[in-house]
């Protein structure tokens, strides 16, 4: 008969941080490229509809319903593992960050459809693109330190720097 438990192990910190570093910016990848599909989809279409000559604002609206995409994904995925404030605090620096890359996003498309007279569709692809591309930069950056920031334990270590490890005990038969 054999018995399980689990064991806490301390891996090297380096590799612990890598590896959790790696799988957050892997995570936080996939539900970036969910988001980013519909926040160009929408984009284009507000932008060949509907919103045809407010394109700002058409970036602000893609924007807004990619933000709620990315809210959910990084909350209950990418994220989930870290001890979190009360959710209304974590939705309202979520919500505010995204603003903030928002608000880069849709700078970057006025500057250059307005200022740059960058028009047409591929200018406009280009250009959503790199505003994106520059508010993701900003995002993860104040996630990991803001919004879905752990808790330390009381030696001062990240929770998530535990590994689990199964252990089995002999067999006695």
């Amino acid at each position: 008969m054999s018995t399980h438990y689990p064991l806490h192990v301390q891996t090297t910190h380096s590799e612990t941080i890598v590896q959790r570093l790696w799988r957050e910016v892997a995570k936080f990848g996939i539900v970036g490229a969910i988001s980013f599909v519909v926040d160009m989809g929408l984009f284009n279409l507000l932008v060949t509809g509907p919103m045809d000559s407010k394109i700002t604002t058409a970036k602000i609206v893609s924007g807004a319903v990619a933000t709620a995409v990315a809210w959910i994904g990084n909350r209950f995925w990418t994220f989930r593992h870290r001890r979190n404030r009360p959710v209304h605090h974590e939705v309202a620096l979520f919500f505010a960050v995204n603003g903030i890359a928002l608000g880069i996003s849709a700078l970057w498309i006025a500057f250059t459809h307005y200022v740059l007279h960058l028009d047409g569709a591929f200018w406009l692809n280009v250009n959503a693109f790199i505003g994106i591309g520059l508010g993701t930069l900003f995002r993860f950056w104040t996630y990991r330190r803001f919004v879905f920031a752990s808790e330390l334990d009381e030696e001062g270590r990240d929770p998530s720097d535990l590994v689990v490890v199964e252990h089995r005990s002999a067999s006695v038969d």
